[in-house]
């Protein structure tokens, strides 16, 4: 006998199957990630076909089969409208979604990350597009935070605040000329150069005793040492900024830009740049790319002559 439950749930990924029906990939408060069969969907009549949207919200009654569930019932709670107007705010919303696919656990609550999702999703539907900025670079610092605080989420956001190596903590330091600290994908975030560049073998440090596991120098000898690339001040505010609840106002990062010595980035450039960072820091650490940040990046690149 088959067996009926309940769930609400935002669906993250469609395939068609036959003739008229899909699969959906639906990411669900009460059973984590499923995928169900939506029957008809593709029929001109269907009473479930604006229900199987991409980022639509329902409140689901699904039937267990053998292989795949079905949908019995949907009833709509919430469509995040505006991201399928703009295709800056759809590819983000893409993006964010693959990362959440990329964590989302099965058959056990989510209620966190359904919740988490949403909310991003729903900032980056609310952005106002003004001015003759490209839609997609005006979307970024909200991706972009977007991304940061679903790796957070998931207990592998880049460490920001403090050195991966020594555990010091590192502040950006916008009037000193060429100022920069490292990042390391491998290490797990930020690293000061002035510790990634010591020998290994450099100083007293001791070469075994369980006493001296959780010693910085032992950790700066030991810990991966690659340093993918390098951050200025301004880059580094942004990055330990992210881990706020809400971003600064713009105006507030012209401030920053503007008080570093030496070659001053445009405001988009930088977002670009940590948002490419965190890319391939979530793809090395999920193992697989994300198709979604292809597109953004070809958006930022047709319209990258006005920044």
């Amino acid at each position: 006998m088959s067996r009926t439950y309940k769930a609400t749930g935002i669906n993250l990924k469609s395939i068609p199957l036959g003739e008229s029906d899909r699969i959906l990939t639906i990411l669900t408060r009460e059973c984590g990630l499923i995928r169900a069969v939506a029957p008809g969907v593709r029929l001109p009549k269907s009473k479930l076909g604006g229900r199987a949207g991409l980022f639509v919200v329902n409140e689901l009654v699904i039937t267990q089969g053998r292989s795949l569930d079905r949908i019995t019932q949907a009833e709509t709670l919430e469509s995040y409208p505006g991201l399928s107007k703009d295709l800056g705010k759809l590819t983000a919303g893409q993006y964010l979604a693959e990362l959440a696919l990329c964590q989302a656990l099965s058959d056990q609550p989510q209620e966190e990350l359904f919740s988490l999702l949403s909310e991003h999703l729903s900032r980056i539907e609310g952005v106002s597009i003004v001015g003759d900025r490209p839609s997609t670079t005006q979307v970024l610092p909200l991706l972009t935070q977007g991304i940061y605080h679903l790796l957070a989420l998931g207990g592998i956001a880049p460490q920001v605040h403090a050195c991966c190596l020594t555990q010091c903590p590192l502040t950006p330091d916008f009037q000193s000329l060429n100022w920069r600290v490292g990042f390391s994908t491998s290490a797990g975030g930020i690293v000061s150069l002035a510790n990634e560049n010591r020998p290994a073998n450099s100083g007293a440090v001791p070469k075994s005793g369980p006493s001296n596991r959780s010693s910085p120098s032992v950790q700066a000898a030991t810990l991966p040492r690659k340093v993918d690339r390098q951050l200025n001040a301004v880059e580094l505010a942004i990055l330990q900024q992210l881990t706020g609840a809400e971003l600064p106002q713009e105006t507030h990062l012209n401030l920053q830009i503007q008080g570093m010595m030496g070659e001053r980035p445009s405001v988009d450039q930088v977002w670009v740049s940590i948002e490419h960072l965190l890319r391939h820091y979530a793809q090395y650490h999920y193992g697989q790319s994300i198709r979604s940040a292809t597109l953004m990046d070809t958006y930022i690149h047709s319209s990258r002559a006005s920044f």
